[in-house]
C-alpha cells in the first residue's frame, strides 16, 4: 500500500512540475516577451519558485531577515537550493557556464537572469563585474555558491575566494546563509541533496515520492567585505 501511495504521490508531483514549467514559459513568452529588466526576471523566478515548492511538497522555514539586495553566500546542497532561495526574495544566481547549455533547464535559467561563469578562466569573474553591478543596482539579491559544487551537507567545502574579488573592489555587502533539508520517508543526504555523480532524473523521481520535505534557510547579518577577499 505504501508503495502505491508513493507512486501516486510521485506522479502527482511530477505532473505539477511539468505544468509549472509549461505555464512559467508561457508566462514569460506571452506576458513579458524577451526584453526583461533584471527585476522582472527576478520577480518571475520568485513567483514560479514558490509554486514549484508547493507542488513538490516542500515546507519552508525562514530564520532571520532575507536581505534586500546585495550578495548572498549560502552553502550548496542541491539544485533545489535555487528554488528555495528564490521563493523568499527577488534573486539572480551565478552558475557555471555549462548550465546554460543544458536542455530546457538552460533556457529557463537564462529567462531567470542567471549569470554564467567559465570556471576554467580565472579572469572571467572580473568580466562579470559590470553585470553584478546591474543586479545590485536593481535591488536584487545576487547569490553565488562559494563552494563551487553541492555536497550531502556533512561538510562545507573550501570557498573559491576569487568570486569575492568584485565585492572587495566595490564594497558590496554580503549576507551569509545556511540551508538545511529534512524529510519524512527518505534520507535527506540521498533523496534531497544532489551531489557527486547522482543522476538528475532518478534523483528527482526519488524526491517526488517523499512524504514531506522541510527546507530551512537561516540568514545571517549583512557585512561589508573588507579589503581582503580571503
Amino acid at each position: 500500500m505504501q508503495f502505491v501511495i508513493g507512486k501516486l504521490r510521485q506522479a502527482k508531483r511530477l505532473s505539477w512540475l511539468f505544468a509549472v514549467f509549461l505555464f512559467a514559459g508561457l508566462d514569460h513568452f506571452f506576458r513579458q516577451g524577451r526584453r526583461w529588466a533584471p527585476r522582472q526576471r527576478a520577480d518571475w523566478l520568485m513567483k514560479w519558485s514558490d509554486r514549484t515548492l508547493r507542488g513538490l511538497g516542500f515546507e519552508l522555514t525562514v530564520i532571520g531577515e532575507p536581505p534586500k539586495g546585495g550578495f548572498i553566500a549560502p552553502n550548496h546542497l542541491s539544485y533545489m537550493d535555487i528554488i528555495v532561495l528564490a521563493s523568499v526574495m527577488p534573486s539572480a544566481f551565478l552558475s557555471k557556464s555549462e548550465v546554460g547549455k543544458w536542455p530546457i533547464v538552460g533556457t529557463y535559467t537564462k529567462i531567470a537572469g542567471t549569470l554564467y561563469i567559465d570556471r576554467m578562466r580565472r579572469s572571467d569573474v572580473a568580466n562579470k563585474e559590470e553585470a553584478f553591478g546591474r543586479v545590485i543596482e536593481a535591488g536584487i539579491g545576487m547569490t553565488f555558491f562559494l563552494e563551487g559544487t553541492s555536497t550531502n551537507g556533512s561538510e562545507v567545502l573550501p570557498y573559491r575566494s576569487s568570486l569575492l574579488e568584485p565585492l572587495v573592489r566595490n564594497d558590496w555587502p554580503v549576507t551569509p546563509a545556511y540551508l538545511k533539508y529534512e524529510c519524512i520517508g527518505g534520507i535527506p543526504a540521498n533523496d534531497v541533496c544532489w551531489w557527486g555523480d547522482m543522476g538528475f532524473g532518478s534523483h528527482l523521481c526519488r524526491m517526488a515520492k517523499l512524504n514531506r520535505i522541510r527546507a530551512t534557510i537561516v540568514f545571517g547579518k549583512s557585512v561589508q567585505p573588507g579589503k581582503d577577499r580571503k
